[in-house]
């Protein structure tokens, strides 16, 4: 197999310096496959390409295999591996260019840290779910997807396409950001690994996907076909990766039917069972992301909306019945809302501040504000800042939001929160949203809070009182409303204030 990346950013030749490989040499990487090669296409101040080509070595891959091991003259010749080219590019990946993967750059520091201009090319990648699936992996973490098929014989069209494609990806990113994008998801485009899937896969696939996969729209397909489809594994990734962010609630939800692997429970043999009984079209759901149909009407079946999605969208529709133009959201995080509004043109100014430079870092390039058209760049405004101490560039907007935000605020700090947000910059309207701790009976597999870094979780009672105390100390009415399904027991999972100024205040 063969990968290049290639970059513009003068001068180019300092890929050498991120990819601790020098341009002017050959080198080698022995694998317990093959050999990993890496050498220079093209090198200069203009542009320059590094290449990372992968020879199998198909003795070597049957004979890696130790002299102590079972049947060591008969594993000689027999493989039960799969032969996953992806997986095996994969790993000498991560073995050539693991200090970049990291991260560090101990000759030039700073280039580290610099989104530089990518294209990366594969000549022939396995993918099973074609061009499509290629799109839906890599678009939302800001790559540019030219994907086309490889027909099986350029001399005989009518036998149509082969599973793989010809991928090349355009974008403005840290290297170490996409040599982990391609760790992960060209196995996962593969859908197979060349080895055995044990539980250090999870560690490996937590660190792989710090600061992206936990936001990725496609995490549970990625997490599942990463993990190869073994739910034991997969389910204690993705309440690992629910960790970094706040969708606990749906991660903790099992899947659609998924084959059990042979060394996984009896209850986890038994719930596949129990999933495939519902219809083997559910396993078609798991890998295109489309809804089973249902098996009375045969139309596809409604596919429930993560709670993030539909928080957001609350806010969204409340903002716009209150007439809001202007829109400030506090603590916005790697700006899912603020992509949201811009992408509103009713929202003539939206601004998003948070206490984190690196979430802001992330926002601005998921907002893709260097593409971003003049029009709506305008229309926007990033900056850090703490919601505890006053600032001027936190008044003049219509509304505020705080989406899951002041559960991460120590409780002694509330009083300033509220100072600053309801006594200084004072919106005509401020929106809240926090958990409702009593619907957290719901998940099974949740202990303790949602969130390692909530610093509490309020149930009804305790919002509402808060909320009544801030609208009367400040001079704001207040409403609450339901986010998500409003449970007859314990309420629904999210909860929402709602506050208006009073215009005699």
């Amino acid at each position: 197999m063969l990968l290049t990346i290639s970059t513009t950013a003068r001068p180019a030749t300092d890929l050498g310096f991120l990819l601790h490989k020098h341009p002017e040499r050959v080198q080698e990487f022995g694998q317990s496959f093959g050999t990993a090669t890496v050498f220079y296409p093209e090198a200069g101040d203009e542009r320059c390409t590094a290449a990372l080509m992968l020879d199998v070595d198909p003795v070597a891959l049957v004979r890696s295999r130790g002299r102590n091991s079972p049947d060591f003259s008969l594993s000689q010749y027999v493989n039960d591996r799969p032969y996953a080219a992806s997986s095996l590019l994969a790993v000498a990946l991560a073995d050539v260019f693991r200090t970049a993967r990291a991260g560090r750059c101990k000759a030039r520091p700073e280039l580290a840290e610099r989104p530089l201009p990518l294209e990366i090319r594969l000549p022939a990648l396995p993918c099973r779910g074609g061009p499509e699936l290629a799109r839906r992996l890599f678009e939302p973490l800001g790559w540019d997807v030219a994907a086309e098929s490889v027909p099986l014989d350029e001399g005989f069209p009518e036998w149509g396409d082969s599973r793989y494609v010809r991928l090349t990806l355009s974008g403005t990113l840290r290297l170490a950001d996409a040599l982990n994008h391609l760790y992960v998801l060209l196995p996962v485009l593969d859908d197979g690994k060349h080895y055995w899937i044990a539980p250090d896969e999870v560690d490996k696939l937590v660190r792989a996907g710090t600061g992206w996969l936990h936001g990725h729209p496609e995490r549970g397909l990625i997490t599942r076909r990463y993990m190869g489809r073994r739910w034991a594994l997969a389910r204690t990734a993705l309440a690992r990766l629910a960790e970094l962010g706040d969708e606990t609630e749906e991660e903790l939800e099992p899947p659609v039917a998924e084959e059990a692997a042979p060394d996984e429970s009896a209850a986890d043999e038994a719930a596949a069972a129990e999933a495939e009984a519902e219809g083997e079209t559910a396993t078609a759901e798991a890998e295109t992301g489309e809804p089973a149909p249902d098996a009375a009407t045969g139309e596809p079946a409604p596919k429930a909306k993560p709670l993030n999605l539909r928080r957001r969208e609350a806010v969204l529709a409340t903002l716009e019945e209150l007439g809001a133009v202007s829109v400030i959201d506090l603590g916005c995080g790697q700006g899912e809302l603020v992509g949201a509004l811009l992408a509103r043109p009713r929202f003539a100014r939206v601004a998003g501040t948070d206490v984190s430079s690196m979430a802001l870092t992330i926002a601005a390039r998921k907002l893709r504000l260097e593409r971003m058209p003049d029009s709506k760049r305008a229309r926007l405004s990033l900056f850090q800042g703490a919601l505890t101490y006053t600032d001027k560039r936190l008044t003049g907007y219509d509304a505020a939001v705080l989406m899951e935000v002041i559960e991460h605020v120590d409780p002694p700090r509330l009083t300033a929160l509220e100072r600053v947000v309801f006594g200084h910059a004072r919106p005509q309207h401020v929106l809240v949203t926090t958990p409702n701790v009593e619907h957290n009976v719901r998940y099974e597999f949740l202990t303790g809070l949602r969130h390692p870094d909530h610093r509490f979780e309020w149930t009804r009672a305790e919002f509402q009182a808060w909320a009544a105390r801030v609208a009367a100390d400040y001079g704001y009415q207040v409403v609450f409303k339901p986010v998500g399904d409003d449970d007859p027991e314990v309420g629904p999972p999210t909860q929402m204030g709602v506050f208006t100024r009073d215009q005699r205040s």
